[in-house]
């Protein structure tokens, strides 16, 4: 449960914009702020239903959003590839291969 939390909590980041003023609340309040379902029905005076509803409809869009734009794959690609030339740098490695790190990280943009 932690991990979906996690992941849902980063692809509202990337893509809250994608969302409507409603998702978003919803949302927040659900995986950021740590509202029950119930709560949040009671805030906006709707059944734990519709609240249940909307927040799995968003998580699939938030999914499907991620399936076609990739952000925050590539975000965590590249986090990898800089801890990868830190090592690299920490050890003094040959310049070749920090040319190819940063080769990696051109093609992800």
């Amino acid at each position: 449960m932690l991990e979906k939390t996690t992941r849902m909590n980063y692809l509202y980041d990337f893509y809250q914009a994608l969302l409507t003023p409603k998702q978003q609340s919803y949302m927040s309040l659900y995986y950021l702020d740590d509202y029950s379902l119930g709560e949040i029905a009671e805030e906006y005076d709707v059944s734990r239903q519709a609240v249940y509803d909307n927040i799995k409809r968003t998580e699939a869009m938030l999914e499907e959003y991620e399936e076609k734009l990739m952000l925050f794959q590539k975000f965590q690609e590249r986090k990898n590839l800089i801890a990868r030339m830190k090592e690299n740098l920490a050890e003094d490695a040959d310049l070749e291969a920090l040319s190819g790190l940063i080769a990696e990280i051109e093609k992800l943009d």
